[in-house]
């Protein structure tokens, strides 16, 4: 009989063989990796611009998001209508996503299709109309976010976390969406100047995923980005400086609150770092997972939420780690105070073998899920070009994820976490949990209503 008392072991690890790619380099210096996945007739094309908020000062901050969006608005030769056409007739899907890092521009359609696709997505990089209406549709759409934003908790407290993370100056101290104030102002001029810096080859790559011939897509490839030049390449990565190097703790007045945003931790560690892996199997013990740690104290033994994660937030730069969570107010600092505990013991003492290696299993276990499409592919092929990244990364990810060892873990979490110097966010009323905080170890309590 089945014994529901206990949960099942898990299976065999299934093989998995990430898929084998080509990849060439442009005449105009755009690298190409094709990969084919003749499964079917499908095909994505992701091009990846050197166009992240990175480049941007704190008043510029939200010009590579609004002009992302705004491309939308079509090119030289079809107005936005027409562009929109134009993708239907084919049956392509256009996503455009504007981060800290790059810009990327993608396509997905049936894989005959992909002459078209890769014309239309090379025209709307190279020659971008941007129409007036529809810079100002994008940037009152993006203005109605940051105002969003701003009246969520949840958002809020992110907003704060980077402001007390960072220090003045630094891009990552602000949101990627920039300010009411900086977006409001910010016109056609600006964005097609953003445009004509930014949408260029120098550092740029296209991967294309699906079933396609990688001769016939190099050959496509360097017909539609013919004669496109200019760009500076890869600018160098945000110093990702830190506020301080002690605890202290920010309350975000939000009177009559009955609960509480929380975040706590401290300026992270740089996508590039030689033991990503290890550290990611270790934060998976300590916040990464459901069987997490913090989860399992927070949430299963007491009560004070239903879900809490911990984070590293994998940027060119030094990125932010963060818990977050939500809890009553009445309980807020009880549930700080867990989440130091937690992470203070995780320094100290490390995982533990067996926590390895469910954590190990989950993650080998996991990734082939995450890769079952030609998009999903693509965007993982996409990451080695922003990150610049070996090209056997993910081939190799599951035999490096599970060579993680308790030790390895320990030796990772040691290096990057830094109980000495956690910030605390706490979005929430402050009268209800400003006193409470100051009797812990969180350093001084500072209280701000805006």
């Amino acid at each position: 009989m089945l014994d529901r008392t206990h949960a099942p072991p898990p299976g065999p690890l299934r093989a998995f063989d990430f898929p084998p790619s080509t990849l060439t380099r442009l005449p105009h210096g755009v690298a190409l990796e094709v990969v084919h996945l003749p499964r079917l007739p499908l095909a994505t094309a992701i091009l990846v611009l050197r166009a992240g908020e990175d480049r941007l000062p704190t008043d510029r901050g939200g010009l590579a998001v609004l002009a992302g969006d705004a491309l939308e608005g079509g090119t030289d030769e079809l107005d936005g209508h027409a562009f929109a056409e134009a993708l239907e007739s084919i049956g392509a899907d256009l996503d455009v996503s504007t981060g800290w890092d790059v810009t990327t521009v993608s396509l997905s359609c049936l894989a005959d299709r992909l002459p078209r696709a890769l014309e239309l997505l090379a025209s709307l990089v190279r020659t971008p109309a941007y129409p007036e209406a529809e810079v100002r549709r994008a940037r009152d759409g993006q203005l109605a976010r940051i105002r969003q934003r701003d009246m969520n908790p949840g958002s809020r407290a992110g907003t704060w976390a980077a402001r007390t993370l960072y220090a003045a100056g630094e891009p990552y101290a602000r949101s990627a969406l920039g300010d009411a104030d900086g977006v409001g102002a910010l016109g056609r001029d600006a964005v097609v100047g953003f445009a004509e810096a930014y949408y260029r080859p120098a550092g740029a790559a296209l991967v294309v995923a699906g079933d396609v011939d990688a001769g016939e897509v190099e050959a496509l490839a360097a017909r539609v980005l013919d004669g496109w030049v200019g760009g500076d390449g890869v600018p160098d990565a945000p110093a990702g400086a830190s506020a301080g190097a002690e605890r202290r703790a920010v309350v975000v007045d939000r009177p009559g609150a009955v609960q509480s945003e929380i975040r706590v931790g401290h300026v992270g560690a740089p996508r590039g770092i030689e033991d990503r892996v290890d550290l990611v199997v270790g934060n998976a013990v300590l916040g990464g997972t459901f069987s997490s740690r913090l989860n399992l104290n927070l949430r299963e033994r007491h009560g004070f939420t239903y879900g809490v994660r911990a984070r590293w937030s994998w940027r060119r730069g030094p990125g932010p780690f963060l818990v977050g969570t939500a809890v009553d107010t009445d309980v807020t600092a009880d549930a700080v105070r867990e989440i130091f505990s937690e992470i203070e013991r995780i320094h100290a003492e490390g995982p533990t073998a067996e926590e390895v290696e469910q954590a190990r299993d989950y993650l080998a276990g996991v990734f082939p899920l995450r890769l079952e499409s030609t998009a999903q592919v693509a965007a993982r092929v996409a990451e080695r070009h922003v990150f610049e990244l070996a090209g056997d990364h993910w081939a190799t990810w599951r035999d490096r994820i599970r060579a993680v060892t308790a030790e390895s873990a320990r030796a990772a979490l040691r290096r990057h976490l830094r109980p000495e110097a956690l910030q605390c966010v706490v979005v929430g009323e402050a009268d209800a949990v400003a006193r409470d905080l100051a009797s812990l170890d969180v350093g001084p309590v500072g209280v701000v209503d805006r």
